[in-house]
C-alpha cells in the first residue's frame, strides 16, 4: 500500500502536494496514482456568466494543468476540512487557499468536494469537484472551521 493512500489524511496531503510547488514539472505519476480508474474531476466554470461544469478525466486534468504549473509557481493548501465516512467510502469538503508563493497572501479560495473509495490498495479519489469563492459565492463560515 502506498503511504500516500494509507489514510484519508495522507491522501489529501498528497493531493495538495502533487499540484503545489515552484514553476516546473510536477510528479504526474504520483498524482495519477491517487485516483481510481475512471475518476472524474469537475471544475465549476463561471466565465460565461452562468455556472457550468468542466468535466475532465485524470489525463484531461494533467493536460490542462501541466503547462500552467510548469510556467508559474502555484501553492494550494488546505485551510479547513469536514469529513464523513462509512465503510469503504468517504466524502471530504476541503476548503483551500491558493498562493503564488508559500508565504504569500492567498489569491483565491474555494472548496474541493472529494469523494474517496478504499480497497486493499488504500484510499483513492473517485471524484473531485471544486468551486472558487467569489463575492457572490462566499465560503460559508462552517467550512472555514477546522474539523476532521
Amino acid at each position: 500500500m502506498s503511504d500516500d493512500r494509507r489514510t484519508i489524511d495522507s491522501l489529501i496531503a498528497a493531493l495538495y502536494d502533487t499540484i503545489s510547488g515552484p514553476a516546473g514539472e510536477r510528479d504526474w505519476d504520483r498524482f495519477r496514482a491517487l485516483f481510481i480508474p475512471g475518476a472524474r474531476l469537475v471544475r465549476t466554470d463561471r466565465s460565461a456568466g452562468v455556472v457550468t461544469p468542466q468535466v475532465l478525466d485524470v489525463e484531461g486534468f494533467v493536460s490542462a494543468a501541466a503547462g500552467n504549473l510548469a510556467a508559474s509557481s502555484f501553492y494550494e493548501r488546505e485551510a479547513a476540512r469536514r469529513t464523513e465516512s462509512f465503510g469503504a467510502v468517504a466524502h471530504v469538503f476541503s476548503t483551500y487557499e491558493a498562493r503564488h508563493a508559500p508565504d504569500a497572501e492567498p489569491f483565491a479560495r474555494g472548496i474541493n468536494s472529494i469523494q474517496l473509495f478504499a480497497d486493499e490498495s488504500g484510499w483513492r479519489v473517485s471524484s473531485l469537484a471544486w468551486d472558487e469563492e467569489t463575492p457572490e459565492n462566499a465560503i460559508p463560515p462552517e467550512y472555514l472551521v477546522v474539523r476532521a
